[in-house]
């Protein structure tokens, strides 16, 4: 009986990895083709020598970096908050995560200029980017909420907050030397996924004129033939790269918090 469970768990392991592998082979594959009868990376030095693919990409990775950090400094102390003070609101915070997922994001976007239409935000690219930034924090409150809550679930806030205020701690001690600490491995999880968002998303970008990864890629599909393949290998092998960096980062941090903790 468990070998017959193993061999069906490793089925299913195999034909994922399948199913995830086996269209980027093909993709890796035609980004090759670039010259008839050979195989060359021309698509891919093509790709690198556009000052597009450097501006549009950095772009990408400065919005996903600030948006991790906005949503890290608002969703924590409210999960907080919430758990400590207001346990019964829970279920109403749990609402309103769900909404991101019912509202599509091309109506997020024109509720957001349509109710700042005619202020400092939209008479500028400096605004509009703020907008972009606060559209893509709303994207990813699901997932930072849900991921920080759990951890919030896992450890005893109340002793933990308790222990810290008889030792004399403010709220602002509190926040970020007892419960950031604990929860930091939560706060890398959500960032992992608001990361991948930010990175990919098309549409919000593009309705906003933000010259960022996603509508360049778009705008590259429907002028190149090998070059969007091959930026799709490139976006996929970087965006991983700085997922890792991010977790190496985490542990690092987390671990010298601890020691001073």
């Amino acid at each position: 009986m468990p070998k017959r469970g193993s061999f069906w768990a490793w089925f299913w392991v195999v034909l994922t990895a399948l199913y995830f592998f086996v269209p980027l082979y093909a993709t890796f594959q035609y980004s090759l083709q670039a010259k008839r009868g050979t195989l060359s990376f021309t698509a891919y030095n093509n790709v690198l020598q556009s000052p597009d693919f450097a501006k549009s990409f950095s772009l990408s990775l400065q919005t996903a970096v600030i948006t991790i950090i906005v949503s890290t400094l608002l969703i924590v102390p409210t999960a907080y908050w919430v758990q400590l003070k207001i346990p019964r609101a829970r279920s109403l915070i749990e609402f309103f995560t769900l909404l991101p997922f019912v509202i599509p994001a091309v109506v997020l976007v024109f509720g957001l200029i349509r109710a700042y239409n005619g202020t400092g935000l939209t008479d500028s690219s400096n605004g509009i980017y703020m907008i972009m930034v606060g559209a893509y924090v709303t994207l990813s409150f699901p997932y930072v909420y849900r991921s920080v809550d759990n951890g919030l679930q896992s450890i005893k806030v109340r002793t933990l907050t308790e222990a810290a205020q008889s030792l004399g701690a403010g709220w602002f001690t509190i926040l970020f030397k007892v419960i950031f600490p604990n929860v930091w491995v939560s706060i890398i999880n959500g960032a992992f996924i608001t990361f991948a968002i930010v990175m990919g998303e098309f549409t919000i970008a593009s309705l906003l004129s933000q010259r960022t990864f996603g509508p360049y890629l778009y705008q590259l599909s429907s002028s190149k033939v090998y070059e969007p393949s091959a930026l799709s290998i490139l976006s996929l092998a970087l965006t991983w790269l700085c997922i890792a960096l991010i977790q190496l980062l985490g542990r690092r941090s987390g671990k010298s918090r601890a020691t001073v903790f």
